[in-house]
């Protein structure tokens, strides 16, 4: 017996402006009854997992010690400069000249996350 994992949770000052970003890095919608202002906003992956975003009242403080790491569905170099134009920060470039490595991002609100290749 195990468990399955439902969410990764973003603890976030504004769910449902920080799930616009998401919803557009992996290409799924929010839920559709979710609103500005909500406390909690939901993608809902075709995996069955979903990306939940919880408001708190306290900013990010330190790195992030779970985070998300995407496999893009384009060449990883390309992803990342689409990334970055939604809005992602570059925190950390691990790519090495022969391909291999990843790109370590940041959200708007500063969680960090992987682009892999």
């Amino acid at each position: 017996m195990g468990s399955t994992v439902f969410n990764v949770a973003f603890d976030c000052a504004n769910p449902y402006e920080l799930a616009a970003f998401w919803e557009q890095v992996v290409g799924h919608p929010r839920h559709p009854e979710d609103r500005p202002g909500d406390a909690e906003t939901v993608i809902a992956l075709p995996t069955g997992m979903n990306l939940h975003f919880n408001r708190v009242p306290e900013g990010k403080v330190v790195k992030n010690r779970v985070h998300v790491c995407l496999r893009p569905d384009q060449p990883r170099d390309a992803e990342v400069e689409r990334l970055l134009a939604l809005g992602a920060r570059l925190v950390s470039d691990e790519r090495n000249p022969d391909g291999t490595g990843w790109a370590v991002l940041a959200d708007p609100e500063d969680n960090e996350f992987c682009l892999l290749r």
